[in-house]
């Protein structure tokens, strides 16, 4: 009972208070995290309090991951496999903003612990400045595409990471299929993400789908076989 309490405290400690949800999704972000407990025995043999510290750490290093695909966007480069060149699949995605000191306010809220997860809201209130870029992202005539990828459990959340970048891929690739007739050298572009992302767990995988505005960049044709 008393380490069930001093879990409580420190989640109270941990995590800023509820923020009211606005209607628009364009103008607030809330998203729900988690992390899975089981995923750290290590830290559970000593202390069921450093694992949730543990868990919490982990959020607050995917949340800004997340958050900034929705705000700023990632960049790409994909060159898709070719048998016949012996070229092998390539893709690649950055973060247009690495570090940003409005990112810092990221909230997390309404804690609770439910079969062996820890979860949370992870809130976002955008600047005006991002409103007008999200507007501008959907005012523009970019096609919206949509992934589902998957990551490996064992990574812990980078696991969450390779599942989205394997959902950028996805998305990507199946988009060009439809536009390209010949394979390309490679592909450049950005996208944004348009919904609130969708994260759980597949076949004992970590799963994420998105929804993303497509910014086509540069299309790079083989001149020679």
């Amino acid at each position: 009972m008393e380490k069930r309490l001093q879990v409580i405290f420190l989640l109270i400690f941990l995590f800023f208070p509820l923020f009211s949800q606005t209607p628009s999704v364009v103008e607030h972000i809330r998203i729900p995290l988690w992390a899975e407990l089981d995923a750290y025995p290590e830290l559970l043999q000593d202390s069921e309090i450093e694992a949730e510290s543990y868990s919490i750490k982990k959020i607050r290093e995917v949340a800004p991951f997340l958050i900034s695909g929705m705000v700023y966007g990632w960049d790409f480069v994909y060159t898709p496999s070719d048998a016949a060149r012996n070229v092998e699949e390539y893709f690649e995605l950055t973060e247009k903003k690495v570090s940003d000191k409005e990112l810092i306010g990221i909230k997390y809220s309404s804690p609770w612990i439910q079969d062996n997860r820890l979860n949370c809201w992870c809130e976002y209130t955008r600047t005006p400045m991002q409103i007008q870029n999200y507007n501008l992202w959907a005012s523009i005539q970019n096609p919206t595409i949509q992934g589902q990828g998957f990551g490996s459990i064992s990574l812990g959340f980078d696991g969450i990471v390779e599942a989205t970048k394997d959902a950028v891929k996805k998305a990507v690739r199946e988009h060009y299929r439809g536009q390209i007739k010949n394979k390309p050298k490679e592909i450049t572009g950005s996208v944004l993400i348009r919904k609130q992302p969708l994260l759980g767990i597949d076949a004992g995988k970590y799963t994420i789908k998105l929804d993303f505005f497509l910014e086509c960049g540069t299309i790079l044709y083989y001149t020679v076989f």
